[in-house]
C-alpha cells in the first residue's frame, strides 16, 4: 500500500508538470480533454459566419465585384445552386453564374470600371475576380463563357495586369492587351471581333491549359482592331484562323450560316479540302449584329421556331440608324412623335424639324420635353396627356436616331449600330440601351433604366447622364433624348422607337 501510495503521488506530481512530463497516455488523454473548449469557440464561429453570409437565401461565399446597371427581358444569377432572377443593382461575387433567356441581356459594371454585357442564350461564369486599386498590377480576373455572345471592355485590372486576364471558352483561351472584344463561343466553337486593343487566342493544349490566367503563346493568333477580321477555331483545326470581314467572307456570312453545316468559304478556306464544322447557330457579334440580334430576340418571345436562315436578310455590317437625309414634314405628316429644333442649335441634325413643322402633321402635336441643347420632343395627343391602360410590357424597336460627340476639338458625328428600348408600364419603369462609336471614342453602350411618369414621360437624372423623352399615348411609339459626360467630353442624341 505506501507503494502504491508512492506510485500516485508521483503521478500527482507528474500531472502537475508540462505535459512532456506524462506518460503517453495520460499525455493524449488530457490534449482531449483540452481541446474541448476550443473545438466548441471554432463550431460557434463556423455557424455565425455561415450566418452572416446568406442573403435570400443563398450563401455569400465572397464579397460583391460588380453590379447588375441594366437587364432587359429575363436572366439569372446561380449561385451555390440556387438561382434567382437579376435585377438592376444586384450584387455580383466570385463563382456566380450570369444566365440569360433567349430575351436576355444583361449589363455587369465591375469595381475596377470594366463592363462584361452577356447576350441572349448566353451562360457567362465569374471564376476569378482580385483587384486592389492601391496595386492594380498585382490583378487577377477570369471569365468563363459555355455558350453564347459576351462583350468585355476592360477595366483597371486588365489594363494594369494583362498577363493575369483570362476569358475561357469551351475550346479556346483569350488574353488581351487591353481592349474591348466580343467573343461569340459553344461546345464547338469559338469566334471573336476586336472593337479597340487586341486580343490572343490559342487552342488549349499541354502548354494552353484552362486553368491558367493570361494569353496562350502555342498555337496563338493574334487579332488587333481596324483589321476588319474576325478571329475564330473551330474543334477540328489545330489553330485559331484569321477570316475577312470583307470580299469573300464577310460578317454578315458567318452570321447567316445555318446551324449544323460549314459554310461554302468556310469549305474553301480549309487547309484539308474539306469542310469544318463549325456550329454557327448564331455569332451574335454585340457590335455588328444588333439587327439580326432583336429579330431573333422577338421570335423567340413569341414561340416562333425560327432557324436563323429563315430570317429577313441581315443588313450591312455597319449598320447605322443615322438618317442619310433630311427628314421633312410631308414625310413625318402622320408620324405621332417627332423631334423639333430652335434654330440657333449648334449641333447638326437630320432627324429634327423647326418648330413650326414639328408642331404641324398628325392632326397637330404638343410639346413633351425639351432639351437643353435645343431639341424638342412633340407628340400628337388627341386624347389628351393620357396613355392608353393594360398596356403591359413593350418592346420597341430602334426607327431612328442620332448621336454626336461634343469636345474641344468640336462636335462630330457618331454612328448608332443598334439599341433596346423596354417600357413596363405595370412597374412604370423603362430599360434602353444605345450601341455608340466614333474613331474619337471608340465603341460605347450608352444604358438607362429610369423611370415612366404620368402621361407617358421618361425620366432618369443621374450625376454623369440623363436621359427626357416620351411614349405615344398608344405606346406604340417612343423617343428620347439622352446625354452622358465622359472624361474627354460628352456624347448627347435623340432617338425614335417604333412597335416591333
Amino acid at each position: 500500500m505506501q507503494k502504491m501510495g508512492n506510485v500516485m503521488q508521483r503521478s500527482h506530481v507528474t500531472s502537475a508538470k508540462s505535459p512532456r512530463g506524462l506518460r503517453p497516455g495520460a499525455q493524449r488523454v488530457w490534449l482531449r480533454v483540452s481541446s474541448l473548449p476550443l473545438l466548441a469557440l471554432i463550431i460557434s464561429l463556423s455557424s455565425l459566419k455561415t450566418t452572416a453570409e446568406t442573403d435570400n437565401g443563398i450563401q455569400i461565399s465572397a464579397r460583391p465585384v460588380g453590379e447588375v446597371s441594366l437587364v432587359l427581358g429575363r436572366a439569372y444569377i446561380e449561385r451555390d445552386e440556387s438561382r434567382v432572377l437579376i435585377e438592376t443593382g444586384a450584387k455580383v461575387r466570385v463563382g456566380d453564374r450570369v444566365f440569360t433567356e433567349a430575351g436576355g441581356h444583361v449589363h455587369v459594371r465591375f469595381v475596377d470600371d470594366a463592363l462584361v454585357s452577356v447576350r441572349p442564350s448566353s451562360t457567362l461564369d465569374v471564376v476569378r475576380y482580385d483587384y486592389d486599386a492601391s496595386k492594380p498590377e498585382n490583378s487577377a480576373v477570369k471569365f468563363e463563357l459555355s455558350e453564347g455572345v459576351a462583350r468585355a471592355i476592360s477595366g483597371e485590372a486588365a489594363k494594369s495586369a494583362r498577363e493575369r486576364f483570362r476569358m475561357n471558352t469551351p475550346i479556346a483561351a483569350i488574353g488581351v492587351r487591353g481592349t474591348d472584344f466580343v467573343v461569340s463561343a459553344n461546345s464547338r466553337s469559338t469566334r471573336a471581333l476586336v472593337n479597340e486593343g487586341a486580343i490572343v487566342m490559342a487552342p488549349y493544349s499541354s502548354e494552353c491549359s484552362s486553368e491558367a490566367l493570361g494569353p496562350c503563346a502555342v498555337d496563338a493568333v493574334e487579332l488587333s482592331q481596324n483589321t476588319l477580321q474576325v478571329l475564330e477555331l473551330g474543334s477540328g483545326n489545330p489553330a485559331p484562323r484569321l477570316v475577312a470581314a470583307s470580299g469573300e467572307r464577310t460578317l454578315s456570312d458567318i452570321e447567316s450560316s445555318e446551324s449544323n453545316d460549314a459554310t461554302a468559304a468556310d469549305a474553301q478556306v480549309a487547309s484539308d479540302g474539306t469542310a469544318d464544322t463549325l456550329d454557327s447557330t448564331e455569332v451574335y457579334l454585340e457590335s455588328v449584329a444588333t439587327t439580326k440580334i432583336n429579330t431573333e430576340v422577338a421570335a423567340a418571345e413569341k414561340g416562333d421556331d425560327q432557324s436563323s436562315t429563315e430570317l429577313p436578310e441581315t443588313p450591312a455590317v455597319l449598320t447605322d440608324f443615322t438618317p442619310t437625309v433630311a427628314l421633312t414634314a410631308d414625310s413625318t405628316d402622320s408620324a405621332q412623335l417627332v423631334w423639333g429644333r430652335w434654330g440657333s442649335t449648334d449641333t447638326p441634325s437630320l432627324l429634327s424639324l423647326t418648330l413650326s413643322e414639328a408642331r404641324e402633321g398628325a392632326g397637330g402635336r404638343d410639346v413633351t420635353v425639351a432639351s437643353t441643347s435645343g431639341f424638342i420632343l412633340y407628340r400628337s395627343e388627341p386624347n389628351g396627356a393620357r396613355v392608353d391602360s393594360g398596356l403591359g410590357v413593350v418592346r420597341l424597336d430602334l426607327n431612328a436616331a442620332e448621336a454626336f460627340y461634343d469636345s474641344s476639338n468640336g462636335i462630330v458625328a457618331m454612328r448608332v449600330a443598334g439599341g433596346n428600348l423596354e417600357l413596363d408600364f405595370v412597374d412604370r419603369a423603362f430599360a434602353t440601351e444605345l450601341n455608340l462609336d466614333h474613331a474619337s471614342t471608340g465603341a460605347i453602350d450608352f444604358s438607362a433604366n429610369g423611370a415612366i411618369a404620368d402621361g407617358g414621360y421618361l425620366r432618369l437624372k443621374e450625376d454623369a447622364k440623363t436621359l427626357s423623352g416620351a411614349v405615344a399615348t398608344d405606346g406604340s411609339a417612343a423617343g428620347y433624348f439622352f446625354e452622358q459626360q465622359l472624361d474627354t467630353g460628352r456624347i448627347q442624341g435623340i432617338t425614335l422607337w417604333g412597335a416591333q
